[in-house]
This record gives C-alpha cells, structure tokens and sequence, in this order.
C-alpha cells in the first residue's frame, strides 16, 4: 500500500502512517481495520483449537502497534502482546477503549538510537500503558537502532516461555 510519511511510495504496511508526531494526524480507519484483520486470524486459531488464552500476538515497529491496538481491543484474553520498536496507535484514546487484556502480560522493547521510531515514542507508549496495563514491562537496548539484536531476542523468548509453559 502506498504510505504518506514515505513519500506515497508503495510498501508492505497494515495501515497508512501519515506522521511521526506524537500528536500528529493517524489513519485510524486503517488501524481500525488492521485491528479486525488480526482478530480474524487469532479467531481462525481458535477455530483449529488453540484457546485465546495460549495465544500471544506481537509485532516489529508497525506490526508491534498493530499487536497492541489489537489486544487491547479483542475480546478474549490473550497470553501476551509483545511490541518491539513500536508505539501505541491512537495513543489518545487509551485507556478509556482498552475493552480487554489490561491484565495479559505485555513486553515492550525499544532501541535507544532508533531512528525511524524515535525512542521518545517507545517511552511515551510504555507511560501510557502503565496507566492502565497491569502487567507491562519495558526494556530499553542500549546502541539499537531500527532493529533487533541478540539480546531483545534471547528476552522475549524468555517472556514467551515465561507466559506460554509447555502443556
């Protein structure tokens, strides 16, 4: 889909982002629908037998922000949401449509040099979900830009093994 920020050029994307300002304009009919498209796939897990609650959703950058806007707005508990180099979509409207999942686990993680989602919108997300997630943890990586590294990765193993123990 072509993204404004990015001159209109075409790119894998779940939604249009028109800016990067923390009170910049949002597509949020985009996000909206991306929200639905991710709720039709933990839905289509269920249907093959997977419990909600054995199911985490999670996400690099935009996919991140899709995983939160998203598990906060279904209607089953999940396991967790994991965002890395993300943000909180319609940031504004938290917590007041946060229908469920304050109490899943979520784990969050931001580079701090990150470039493209500058860390300032990883510290702005995690002080909002404080206000109302319960159970959120936020680890900053020191020298990480726009990107993972081994330990962001060994971490949210660690939270997912944490948060989905074997049967």
């Amino acid at each position: 889909m072509p993204v404004t920020l990015n001159a209109g050029m075409r790119m894998p994307s779940w939604f249009d982002i028109y800016s990067l300002q923390p009170n910049g304009p949002q597509d949020d009919d985009g996000i909206k629908k991306a929200a639905r498209d991710l709720h039709c796939l933990i839905e289509e897990e269920e249907k093959k037998g997977i419990s909600s609650d054995r199911i985490m959703v999670g996400g690099f950058s935009q996919g991140g922000a899709v995983a939160l806007y998203s598990g906060f707005t279904y209607h089953k508990p999940l396991a967790g949401i994991i965002a890395l180099s993300s943000w909180l979509p319609m940031h504004a409207q938290f917590p007041q449509i946060a229908s469920s999942n304050i109490d899943s686990a979520i784990f969050q993680a931001h580079g701090d040099i990150d470039p493209v989602v500058p860390f300032v919108w990883g510290d702005l997300t995690s002080k909002v979900l404080k206000t109302f997630a319960k159970n959120h943890e936020f680890k900053k990586y020191a020298g990480l830009m726009h990107s993972s590294n081994q330990q962001e990765m060994n971490d949210v193993r660690e939270f997912i093994k944490k948060q989905l123990p074997g049967e």
